[in-house]
């Protein structure tokens, strides 16, 4: 109960700080309230199932927040050189500062989705499926394997031979038809339905919370989107809803691919 209140208590405080532009919330409301809300749902699972990432898996979890960084550095590459989809804005004029708070802020992407999805797997009484079985679902590549990698690796090149804004959608989804076969096919754990919908439900969850905390954040990011600009929820066009479950299912699949190259231990199952 009590981390459960200690999460609640960080993202009610920075909540109300950034609503009455008091520093330091007011322009670090995304991290802070993100770091209270991933303690929050981290104890709403302990809660539920006895076991959670900070409870049980401490060692992965770093592993899982320091991954988190660069990972979502190439989305933003991507973003900085082909399709120019968002951008920051009043970011600490500090050099150091700057760097601080997007490492800060990019470390709580990849915990909080899988976190948020270990929550919806609760909800969804999903447990009963073993990790040993989604290990197993893709070990045999064959051509559906073949063609799938090769249709997601088309699907991250095209942006970068034809740049443009409209082509956000073969980056949220590229790197789940490349890796999620490999994965398969090197014994890790690879996507099947449940583990598909709690990861999506997780997506959707995540994108609704970060666009609420960020549309009054004085520090934030701003959409250059070119589909129904005027059609928004808070800052982000409504067809942009739908890439968040897509993106949560990258997630997985990238860190998948990560953790078997550079973790020996047994892995925490994601999600189910």
């Amino acid at each position: 109960m009590k981390r459960i209140l200690v999460g609640l208590l960080v993202i009610v405080v920075s909540e109300i700080g950034m609503l009455l532009k008091v520093e330091p919330f007011w322009s670090w409301h995304t991290p802070i309230a993100w770091t209270g809300y991933i303690l929050l749902v981290d104890a709403l699972v302990f809660r539920r199932r006895g076991d959670s990432w900070l409870m049980n898996a401490r060692a992965e979890f770093v592993i899982l927040a320091a991954c988190s960084l660069p990972l979502w550095l190439i989305f933003e590459w991507y973003n900085k050189y082909f399709i120019h989809n968002w951008h920051y804005i009043n970011l600490p004029e500090n050099l150091a500062l700057r760097w601080f708070g997007y490492g800060w802020s990019f470390a709580t992407i990849w915990p909080a989705i899988f976190e948020t999805g270990d929550l919806v797997a609760s909800l969804r009484k999903t447990r009963g499926v073993t990790a040993d079985a989604f290990r197993t679902s893709h070990s045999a590549f064959g051509m559906t394997g073949t063609l799938s990698v090769l249709f997601g690796a088309t699907l991250l090149l095209w942006p970068m031979v034809f740049p443009s804004p409209y082509l956000a959608a073969p980056v949220w989804l590229g790197f789940i038809f490349l890796l999620d076969p490999l994965n398969g096919r090197f014994g890790a754990e690879s996507l099947t339905l449940p583990r598909s919908l709690n990861l999506a439900f997780a997506g959707l969850i995540c994108g609704v919370v970060w666009e609420f905390w960020n549309y009054w954040a004085r520090t934030k990011w701003i959409y250059d989107v070119p589909i129904l600009q005027n059609v928004k929820m808070f800052e982000m066009p409504l067809p942009g809803y739908l890439g968040f479950p897509a993106f949560a299912l990258e997630c997985f699949t990238m860190y998948v691919m990560v953790r078997l190259c550079i973790w020996r231990r047994r892995p925490r199952p994601i999600s189910i």
